[in-house]
């Protein structure tokens, strides 16, 4: 006779399959967790939509202008009035290359490439982006720039390291949006507090947003855009009555209720349990959450979804706000496909391309945000691996192009708890290292769980050693 402990672990009645694979969030206290929704301060943001953009965008034709670059065109850095940059110490520190060095010559290329578009101060505050962002232009009096960041892995695995703060040839660490899953309970009980859109871009890169030791439960929960079947593995059946589930599921409730009776501190049991409930509420909760049709044709055209060349980025910004809207803790956007910023050759064409493909839905996320009052409620994140190399890169003849550059890059944050029309840190005169002590992506981490009321030294695990690297120190620079 199988046990009813046994029956309900292992079959659940059916509804094992909406929680398959830990994409189901569950709101049970774990060993080691921090008491759901206990913050270990006042939190300034109530959500975050964090905003990826793979293959890593030139920070020097985006938000980081360097003229420098156009004066020396085609000369060498020895060329420059400037120190040799491949020569600065710094080089060494922050640089890993899974090659071996004498055989690398990423970021190293010595021929200094010209900017590839112009660039503007713009708003009140005067910060200089380029004019690939005319839309973006109009927002920056609500945005701090972080132009000083930096990373250590010069290939695309950097993609999951500013997910989780380590180099690829090092243990794997959770995701900061599962950190955040981890330490803060749900606002809302019928949407996961962790939802992806458009992501992850590769099986590869699922790391960028998994919990790794802190338990599946924790991970990243990918929406699709389809109110029809929006859950990946989480949809009922075909030819499966919604009241033919629904009696199913109290019989299996009561089958729970009888377990927890007799198992009452069995706590993956409570999980497990509180994880069906979820996955039963999701089925109405998530459709109603991604279905865009209920926004009014002037937020459709905000965001810009009624354009071809913006309207993936739109779709995915705009139900960002709405999930936030929702009580949804973390939101991580995917806008485009993977490595689509990797601009090895063509960058200004490239660049152009992708420039228009967000500027109007990310400009739009800001506009509709502040409009609706929620600017003092979302920290808003928007972020790339890396940046480009200032050199041109001359592999395989290349005459258009820049590398992947983890030396000096810039990200921007804006809403709840951030200064506004700020700029922080600064790259060198040719866009090449970042200043100072810069800013490795644990700092970007530890900055975002202070805005949502944790304090990132205090999240820990028993029997898990964490690193200093891997907390971070707050951006307290760009903090109102």
């Amino acid at each position: 006779m199988m046990h009813r402990r046994k029956f309900m672990a292992d079959s659940g009645m059916g509804f094992s399959g909406l929680a398959a694979g830990g994409m189901l969030a569950a709101d049970g206290v774990v060993r080691g967790e921090v008491p759901s929704g206990q913050h270990h301060f006042v939190p300034r943001a109530k959500s975050v939509i964090w905003v990826f953009l793979s293959g890593g965008y030139s920070h020097m034709e985006t938000f980081d202008p360097k003229p420098a670059l156009n004066k020396y065109a085609g000369k060498s850095y020895a060329d420059t009035p400037y120190p040799n940059p491949v020569d600065s110490p710094l080089h060494r520190k922050r640089f890993r290359s899974v090659p071996a060095e004498e055989i690398n010559v990423r970021d190293v290329y010595p021929k200094i490439f010209p900017m590839q578009i112009g660039f503007r101060q713009r708003g009140g505050c005067g910060v200089a982006i380029t004019d690939w962002w005319p839309h973006l232009a109009d927002c920056v009096d609500d945005i701090s720039f972080v132009r000083n960041m930096w990373t250590t892995d010069n290939d695309h695995a950097a993609e999951n390291q500013i997910h989780t703060g380590r180099h690829r040839l090092d243990e794997i660490q959770p995701s900061i949006g599962a950190w955040a899953h981890y330490g803060l309970g749900s606002v809302n009980e019928n949407l996961p507090r962790f939802v992806v859109l458009g992501g992850p871009t590769r099986t590869d890169t699922r790391a960028s947003i998994d919990a790794c030791y802190l338990g599946p439960q924790h991970a990243g929960v990918p929406l699709k855009l389809d109110p029809q079947n929006p859950l990946i593995f989480g949809s009922r059946q075909s030819g499966h009555p919604a009241k033919q589930q629904t009696d199913e599921f109290q019989f299996v409730n009561e089958l729970n209720r009888l377990t927890s009776e007799e198992f009452p501190n069995d706590e993956k049991l409570q999980a497990r349990i509180k994880s069906y409930e979820l996955a039963f509420r999701m089925q109405s909760a998530v459709p109603e959450a991604i279905d865009l049709s209920a926004e009014t044709s002037q937020t459709s055209d905000l965001y810009g979804i009624n354009e071809a060349h913006s309207k993936v980025a739109g779709q995915r910004l705009l139900a960002a706000r709405r999930m936030v809207e929702r009580g949804v803790r973390f939101v991580q956007v995917f806008p485009s496909a993977y490595g689509t910023w990797d601009s090895h050759q063509k960058l200004k064409e490239n660049h152009a391309k992708m420039c228009v493909s967000v500027d109007k839905p990310i400009a739009g996320l800001l506009k509709d945000l502040k409009q609706r009052g929620l600017m003092e409620d979302v920290a808003v994140v928007f972020c790339t691996e890396f940046g480009r190399t200032p050199g041109l890169e001359e592999r395989s003849g290349g005459a258009t192009g820049r590398d992947h550059h983890p030396n000096g890059f810039t990200v921007w944050l804006a809403g709840a708890g951030i200064k506004r029309g700020y700029v922080h840190g600064a790259t060198d005169e040719l866009g090449y290292h970042a200043l100072g002590d810069g800013h490795y992506v644990t700092d970007l981490h530890a900055t975002v769980l202070h805005l949502l009321g944790l304090d990132n030294t205090k999240l820990e695990v028993p029997g898990r050693k964490r690193l200093d690297i891997d907390r971070g120190k707050v951006i307290s620079d760009i903090l109102t």
